[in-house]
């Protein structure tokens, strides 16, 4: 089945939000780069446009639909080979209602496990333009240089949906976001510099897999 072309407004948000995605760093703003627990952050979407994929979300035995994240930052595991996951947390902006609606969906608990795929061209590219260490490398349980695709259990999911001022407001007053559902006013993900919106890195560090405890051990 194949969506409906998304209004020009729609899509005009769309571009401008990920343009200033693409200048937010590898690391979520607001998120501490090497927390208690380890692992690696790598900014997955939007990437480098020089390259023909980027990673991207699927259920298990899907060929065809696939869950393109307007933003999507992947937290790889520190363990082993042997019990590899990653955590997400994507960022949508949604110019509709029944945009958010549909994008919500996409991420409900209720939905079976998901699949994170790497395409093999973003694992060998560095993960900064000019950089020379590949993402491969920066993933600590990955000991040799993959040569096709990489497919890992998503264990945790969050999402922060942008919306246009209305809507925010309209779901603020009516709505009750799910424990992994996170919200801001769409102007807070095109601005210019919004990465170092204290406000907006506040949000964000409230997404952390570790924010629910008093401490962590």
């Amino acid at each position: 089945m194949t969506s409906p072309p998304a209004p020009a407004v729609g899509r005009s948000l769309d571009h401008r939000v990920r343009q200033q995605l693409s200048k937010w760093p590898q690391c979520p703003p607001g998120i501490e780069p090497n927390g208690p627990r380890g692992g690696t952050w790598l900014k997955g979407r939007p990437g480098d446009q020089r390259l023909s994929s980027h990673p991207f979300l699927k259920l298990p035995g899907s060929q065809v639909f696939r869950t393109l994240p307007d933003g999507m930052w992947l937290h790889f595991s520190p363990g082993s080979a042997r019990d590899p996951y990653v955590d997400i947390l994507c960022i949508e902006a949604c110019s509709t209602l029944a945009n958010l609606l549909d994008k919500r969906s996409r991420f409900a608990p209720s939905v079976s496990s998901l699949l994170a795929l790497c395409p093999l061209p973003w694992l060998l590219a560095p993960p900064e333009r000019g950089g020379a260490v590949p993402r491969w490398r920066l993933i600590r349980w990955l000991e040799q240089q993959p040569t096709g695709p990489l497919m890992v259990p998503v264990r945790d999911v969050r999402v922060v949906f942008g919306l246009q001022r209305p809507h925010y407001g309209a779901f603020a007053e009516n709505q009750v976001p799910q424990p992994h559902e996170y919200f801001c006013p769409m102007e807070a993900l095109t601005a210019e510099g919004g990465d170092k919106d204290p406000a907006m890195r506040a949000l964000m560090a409230r997404t952390s897999s570790i924010a629910n405890f008093m401490h962590f051990p």
